[in-house]
């Protein structure tokens, strides 16, 4: 009876399987991380911009402003709760502390058409 042999072959069948599934698991991981990342990207990009333009029109500290605010704040916790990091959009990288500011964009204090005559 050739036990020893057999038992070879089908820890070598195992083994080559156990890697197959092991590689394709992690290759099928990496495009939707991307789209995890990209729809983080674009989420913030998106409420990033639409600040901007809420203080632009109507105000530092308008309720169109605040609105989009704390939109840009619930994108950035989802990106956060997803990945553990999020997209800063007037850098452009990815940061991965939780160190964003919930009044955000600051510097446009001195450029609010309310506080000029």
């Amino acid at each position: 009876m050739n036990l020893p042999h057999r038992w070879i072959h089908y820890l070598g069948k195992t083994a080559l399987l156990a890697a197959a599934l092991a590689a394709f698991a992690t290759l099928g991981a990496a495009p939707s991380l991307r789209a995890d990342d990209n729809d983080c990207q674009r989420r913030i990009n998106r409420a990033d911009h639409r600040l901007h333009e809420a203080i632009e029109h109507h105000g530092y500290r308008s309720s169109e402003a605040d609105s989009a605010r704390h939109n840009l704040a619930e994108a950035r916790e989802y990106c956060w709760g997803h990945g553990h990091r999020w997209w800063d959009a007037d850098s452009q990288t990815w940061r991965t502390e939780h160190d964003w500011r919930d009044e955000d964009h600051e510097h446009y204090r001195d450029h609010d058409r309310d506080e000029h005559p």
